[in-house]
């Protein structure tokens, strides 16, 4: 019986009309046959001869889509007969795109002006290139042979079914136009810079992938690599470089700042080299991984799997971890040579000053910018991006605390500047703190307090003894002292703009030293 005549089979729909293997061979080679013949080429090329040129890559992504549309109409990749043909023509697909996009950044590299990196990267590139040719070609080969298996004849070999050569003459067009409408400079080249530093911190697991041994790569999927976060992270960066080509490119702003077509260019190699990481991630997490890969591939496979790793590690995430370095530091003095000088007026943190997660948080902060910013207290200038420096301004903080505390208590017990005995001294001094926790000028961390063993036996008045015994209750971590004490950072408006809002938000923490969620405009700061 012919096979067009087929029953319907186990998990087919009765009412969905099938298609037998001969009916749908004919088809294949109907609308195949152009790619398999550029299989063909690839496949009879003498080793070290292939090269993959615009026109027969451009060639092969058309042919090898239109075949995948196909075999996907007709539901391949669930057919026992067609699975791997089907799962060919994709990684065919898959590996001419990745070789598609090394050549170009091969060809782009002398316009991109890139920042010097450890690594060569043009040499890297040209060897990464030379390993998709070779892939390219045994995918090819793969693709033949399934294509005889499945009944579909690969046409002969006859001329060449597009031209491989890519002779191009050197040299540009005359730059004769001139510069488009400048952009709002002060605006827009921070902004692009700003947001080249958001994407430098989530860009952070790439540097952490990029330090990885080979024995570990498979270990990093799904967390924390993946073609969904890699896949997220490549169209944040084709956005930036078009927010620049809409708003900067051409402009006069770019002719007079040489660090802009730099920035340009770390944006787009990092967004064509995570291009290459998502598609490796793909093919590895679709065909080889061992969790997830469907068996077709994976039990007889095409491409070697480690050399694969090797590149999605070892030059995609790894290079682009390394230009990510280099342009966030780039950004950072562009910043510096765009900030607009501010002053920014802010409580101290209520939970005992600048202790270590108020002070590292102010930090990071002047640190993701690179700006300099300095906070003033009294007549003091502190560097704000010195955790130290700012654990330093504690000293003048309990300071001022101490003289409004005695002002405090001089207020709720008139006579403590009067000697008392020491009983009487013990109950005046507990009489001052609960009132004073009471009338919210302290707060208690602890109740019931445990005072010290030198209460009521210190010499002096009520007033050095309340003085004494809050300063040893603080320094156990039991009360703090509340007051409306205010410091004034002064620096670039953008980084002052986020102090204040770590500040509106407690410096992370409640009254009680508990941390608190940051707002999403830090969210920098969680990584």
């Amino acid at each position: 019986m012919d096979d067009s005549l087929r029953t319907v089979a186990t998990g087919d729909r009765p009412d969905e009309a099938l298609i037998g293997d001969n009916e749908f061979c004919e088809l294949v080679r109907r609308r195949g046959g152009i790619l398999l013949e550029l299989c063909g080429h690839l496949t009879a090329m003498p080793a070290g001869e292939a090269r993959l040129t615009r026109p027969l890559v451009g060639r092969l992504l058309l042919e090898a889509g239109q075949m995948e549309t196909l075999l996907d109409e007709y539901g391949a990749s669930q057919n026992h007969h067609w699975s791997r043909f089907r799962a060919l023509v994709a990684a065919l697909k898959n590996f001419a795109g990745i070789g598609e996009v090394l050549t170009y950044i091969q060809r782009r590299l002398p316009s991109y002006r890139l920042l010097p990196v450890v690594a060569d990267f043009p040499a890297a590139t040209g060897e990464r290139v030379e390993q998709l040719t070779e892939v390219v070609g045994a995918v090819a080969t793969a693709l033949i042979d399934e294509a005889q298996r499945v009944g579909v004849e690969p046409p002969p070999i006859a001329a060449a079914v597009v031209e491989n050569e890519d002779v191009q003459p050197t040299g540009r067009l005359a730059r004769d136009r001139g510069d488009r409408i400048g952009c709002d400079t002060a605006t827009t080249v921070p902004r692009l810079a700003t947001e080249f530093l958001n994407l430098a911190v989530d860009g952070e697991p790439l540097r952490a992938a990029a330090q990885v041994a080979p024995a570990d790569y498979a270990a990093c999927f799904p967390d924390p690599v993946s073609e969904e976060r890699l896949r997220q992270l490549t169209f944040r960066f084709h956005n930036l470089q078009s927010l620049y080509d809409t708003h900067v490119a051409g402009t006069s702003s770019e002719s007079a700042d040489g660090d802009l077509p730099i920035l340009r260019g770390h944006a787009s190699v990092i967004y064509h080299l995570l291009e290459i990481a998502t598609d490796l991630a793909h093919y590895y997490e679709r065909h080889t991984s061992p969790r997830t890969a469907d068996a077709i591939l994976r039990e007889r496979p095409v491409v070697d799997t480690d050399a694969t790793m090797a590149t999605l590690f070892g030059y995609a995430m790894a290079f682009s971890s390394e230009f990510l370095a280099s342009g966030q530091r780039l950004c950072q003095g562009i910043l510096g040579r765009y900030a607009e000088p501010a002053r920014l007026a802010v409580p101290v943190p209520s939970y005992r000053g600048f202790h270590v997660r108020p002070s590292n948080l102010v930090a990071r902060i002047v640190a993701y910018y690179g700006s300099s910013v300095q906070m003033q207290l009294d007549d003091r200038l502190f560097d704000a991006a010195s955790p130290f420096e700012l654990f330093r301004a504690n000293e003048t903080i309990n300071a001022s605390k101490r003289r409004w505390l005695a002002a405090e208590i001089a207020r709720v017990h008139p006579d403590c500047a009067d000697s008392c005995a020491p009983q009487t001294v013990s109950a005046s001094v507990r009489t001052i703190v609960h009132r004073l926790a009471d009338e919210g000028r302290i707060m208690l961390y602890r109740q019931p307090l445990e005072f010290s063993e030198q209460l009521g036996h210190r010499q002096g008045s009520v007033l050095e003894n309340s003085v004494a015994e809050i300063a040893h209750l603080q320094a156990m971590g039991q009360l703090e002292i509340r007051t409306d004490l205010t410091v004034t950072f002064i620096g670039d408006k953008r980084v002052l703009a986020d102090l204040d809002v770590l500040a509106r938000c407690g410096y992370g923490e409640d009254a009680f030293g508990n941390n608190v969620a940051l707002p999403k405009a830090l969210s920098y700061l969680r990584r």
